[in-house]
């Protein structure tokens, strides 16, 4: 139980202290500023703002201190500590510096492998050429290993409940047709209490926790603690982390592709785990595990845009009707109760050949409206709206069949999302 409300007054000491809160106010507006265009791009193409910028950053806060709050419980729990001396904070900054480099980066398999590999070379030649002072990454690579694993698992639960939010419509052609599909991008910000073994209470602030290990702790056996841990004080020492989300889908919904991807990050997360485990054998599964872990999340995004390449497009217009990719949530269409992935056939009993014959016929008729719908489980549904004008959208976001005049086509197997939301915007200032 100690380990428990030591963990929770670690974490809440990160979200009091005023230079930790500055710390977070800065991630924040990072990501706020990230969101503002998320928000621009989803009105351009949608028509009218889904979320505000405000909101995303706030939920991505609010939902990270969680996430963060639980990863902090699991590793103080399973024993994943690292000795005082130990640089692993590194691997954080480390994170957040190939982030500018590529957004998928910001992934801890990355940072952590880089600073472990180092961290192992070091110690090695520490020993080799009897230079002590090389040794100064000491980081314990079971632990290592672990934590990034853990970090994965929550990522995963956070890439399923909240993946999906903030996605922008997107299109691409496959053998000759249009398709549409959703881009997706979220980051969240957690705070991570991590134990670290002391050997010298003096140099301990009076605001950081401290305890002794409980007599069944740690689950974790790691070699290079083991040998000093019985007899050593706990310090339970705060950080802030980002991990993030990217992807495109054009063969599921946006709830179905973050729930996939969750699901194959945290199965990642426990292989990853599992092969941390094994590195306390000796240096090979070190170098093993330090290798697997970046390799396999390349696997894990090579796997998932085969999927989308090889899979069948769920949103693609046919000669029965006009495909719809998104629907305004404030508009006639969401009021009718059409949604994403629905085929519109018939508007007024007149069949629908393309998008512009829609406005057509709208602008042409009175109040009310009435349409042929056939919804993804291949019933028949028709629909009618009585307050509609020649000045009032529909609000659907729909798969042409054609490509439009100076559109843009955007590649799926070459494309990242940011390069996306700069082809649609400055597509958009074309026009």
């Amino acid at each position: 139980m100690n380990i428990l409300i030591y963990t929770l007054k670690s974490v809440a000491y990160a979200l009091t202290e005023p230079y930790l809160i500055m710390l977070l106010a800065i991630m924040a507006f990072v990501l706020y500023r990230k969101n503002i265009q998320t928000a621009v791009m989803q009105k351009m193409i949608i028509g009218e703002r889904i979320n505000s910028p405000l909101e995303l950053t706030i939920s991505q806060v609010v939902i990270g201190i969680f996430a963060g709050t639980m990863a902090s419980i699991i590793m103080s729990c399973l024993g994943i500590v690292f000795e005082q001396s130990s640089a692993v904070e590194l691997v954080f900054l480390t994170s957040i510096v190939f982030m500018f480099f590529n957004s998928r980066f910001i992934c801890f398999s990355y940072s952590g492998a880089v600073i472990g590999l180092l961290s192992v070379l070091l110690g090695s030649a520490a020993v080799h050429f009897k230079m002590p002072e090389l040794n100064f990454l000491n980081i314990d690579i079971v632990s290592l290993m672990s934590m990034i694993a853990v970090l994965h698992f929550m990522e995963g639960l956070l890439v399923m409940i909240d993946g999906k939010t903030g996605s922008i419509p997107v299109f691409t052609s496959k053998d000759g047709e249009i398709i549409g599909g959703f881009a997706l991008q979220r980051y969240w910000i957690i705070p991570v209490a991590i134990f670290f073994v002391l050997q010298n209470k003096s140099l301990v602030s009076s605001s950081w926790q401290l305890t002794s290990p409980p007599y069944w702790w740690p689950i974790l056996r790691s070699s290079a603690i083991m040998n000093i841990l019985r007899d050593a004080v706990l310090i339970l020492m705060p950080f802030y982390a980002v991990v993030g989300y990217s992807s495109v889908t054009f063969t599921r919904d946006t709830k179905g592709k973050s729930f996939t991807s969750g699901i194959i990050i945290m199965a990642y997360s426990a292989v990853i785990f599992v092969l941390a485990q094994l590195a306390v054998l000796n240096m090979f599964f070190k170098i093993f595990v330090l290798v697997a872990a970046p390799v396999a999340h390349e696997g894990i995004i090579f796997l998932q845009r085969y999927i989308e390449t090889v899979g069948k497009p769920k949103y693609i217009s046919s000669n029965e009707g006009i495909m719809v990719l998104a629907v305004a949530p404030n508009s006639p269409a969401n009021e009718m109760g059409i949604k994403s992935g629905d085929l519109l056939v018939e508007i007024n009993d007149t069949k629908i050949e393309n998008e512009e014959k829609i406005s057509e016929i709208i602008k042409e008729c009175s109040n009310f409206i009435w349409l042929k719908v056939k919804r993804v489980t291949g019933n028949f549904e028709q629909l009618s709206y009585n307050k509609m004008n020649g000045n009032k959208k529909l609000g659907i976001v729909f798969v042409p069949r054609n490509l439009p005049k100076n559109s843009t086509i955007v590649k799926l197997d070459k494309n990242k999302f940011s390069d996306v939301l700069n082809k649609i915007k400055n597509n958009d200032k074309d026009d």
